[in-house]
């Protein structure tokens, strides 16, 4: 407890002199946002236990039993205020451990909307555009590592926007490449799993699927190609090139990549379940091992950009706040970014990061693989919600319309229940 409260004090410290420097810049002190507090730090179960909420708490349980999710982690946004944030159920059952808001969790897909806001940012710093060709002579990706294994000359033409809306001529049909370890190592005769180097290196020998633009297909190599641009423009890794540029800028002190195995948990990380039925699967490295699919079924780490990403809700729900063109919470990206990045077309075409922004149904960011559920939904009236879980179930990436529709259900019937507070700002 001394320890946890000795980084609560220099966290709030460090957002102190935050202020104050800004403050020393030239900005009015009044004008100045308050810092956000450490939220995994400063928030439990018990801040958000009220009696009033209890009828809808028991909801969740409910529908956590139907699906047989062992926890999952609640946060919900007014207008950028966090006014709610509690777990429900296990973060690590064996362990004893109950689902708390300061519990890390893998964020599957969403990781996807993290990496398009970075992509943003070096767009604002005019370091590249979205019509930036991504390989090619005039390529981002231009070096001979690539250059020299591509036949299929529509790569070419492949830009970052393509990129970030599942345009680039990519598709899943033969199997996800992010998913198919153990398929391109034989394929390839590697010796060990790939690096994003020569994965990439390994699919640009492939012709693509159709020609960039001109249709689209959902891609987690993307979304690693993108993890890889944003290296090769900015000189920094990916992920600390995020938290540098992305993450602490906005509060968020704690995401994480992640790692394959329960032994490479983070601190607060949960303990993650696939449903009893679900059989051991062959490791994802060809060792010859079988292993629990969330725990070595698939390379995690390498999905980096498209999927890597552990977070608290709390954490993520302050980033969406940040990134939703609200006066509340200081956006991380300007005006005009979060207008491209919500911009909607029809329901066909992906917008930039997130799944869906459709104005009279809302924003939407779902992620799914073995041991995990997540969803961000943010409705057109500012409120937002993000739910989390532990399990994945059989319904895989279909859950998430049903979690969609929980939530909204929860808030006809409880929404005018919820505190009018910000826990962003304040313990209280």
């Amino acid at each position: 407890m001394m320890a946890r409260g000795v980084r609560m004090i220099l966290s709030l410290l460090s957002a102190a002199m935050v202020t104050i420097s800004s403050c020393a810049a030239g900005a009015p002190a009044d004008s100045l946002p308050l810092p956000v507090l450490p939220l995994n730090e400063t928030l439990t179960n018990a801040t958000c236990d009220t009696s009033v909420l209890r009828p809808m708490e028991r909801q969740i349980e409910r529908y956590m039993e139907h699906w047989h999710l062992q926890g999952v982690s609640l946060s919900i946004v007014r207008n950028d205020s966090l006014i709610y944030a509690k777990g429900f159920g296990w973060a690590d059952k064996e362990k004893g451990l109950k689902m708390e808001p300061r519990n890390l969790l893998r964020l599957a897909s969403i990781s996807k909307l993290i990496t398009a806001v970075g992509i943003m940012v070096l767009k604002e710093r005019g370091q590249l555009s979205l019509q930036s060709k991504v390989f090619g002579p005039e390529g981002i990706l231009k070096d001979s590592t690539y250059c020299s294994v591509i036949r299929d000359k529509n790569y070419y033409d492949i830009t970052v926007e393509h990129l970030l809306r599942h345009k680039a001529g990519f598709t899943a049909r033969y199997g996800d490449p992010m998913f198919s370890t153990r398929t391109i190592i034989l394929q390839n005769h590697l010796s060990e799993a790939p690096d994003h180097k020569t994965l990439l290196r390994c699919m640009l020998r492939k012709r693509l699927h159709f020609k960039p633009g001109t249709s689209q297909e959902y891609s987690n190599l993307g979304y690693m190609i993108l993890s890889e641009i944003i290296e090769q423009v900015s000189g920094q890794s990916y992920e600390d090139f995020i938290r540098d540029n992305v993450l602490t800028p906005v509060g968020c002190r704690e995401f994480k990549i992640a790692g394959n195995y329960y032994k490479d948990r983070h601190e607060n990380e949960v303990r993650y379940y696939v449903q009893a039925n679900d059989l051991p699967v062959p490791e994802y490295n060809n060792s010859g091992d079988s292993v629990v699919r969330c725990y070595g079924g698939n390379d995690i780490k390498s999905l980096a950009g498209a999927g890597a990403w552990v977070a608290s809700t709390p954490e993520l729900a302050l980033l969406v706040s940040a990134i939703d063109g609200r006066e509340g919470i200081p956006d991380i990206i300007s005006k005009e970014s979060v207008d491209a990045m919500t911009e909607y077309f029809d329901q066909d075409t992906y917008s930039l990061g997130w799944n869906d922004t459709n104005p009279e149904k809302g924003w939407v960011r779902s992620g799914t693989f073995s041991g995990t559920n997540a969803l961000i939904k943010y409705f057109p009236d500012g409120e937002c919600w993000v739910f989390v879980s532990n399990t994945s179930t059989w319904k895989g990436p279909g859950l998430a319309r049903k979690t969609a529709f929980l939530m909204s259900q929860l808030r006809m019937q409880y929404g005018s229940l919820l505190p009018a507070r910000d826990l962003f700002h304040s313990a209280e």
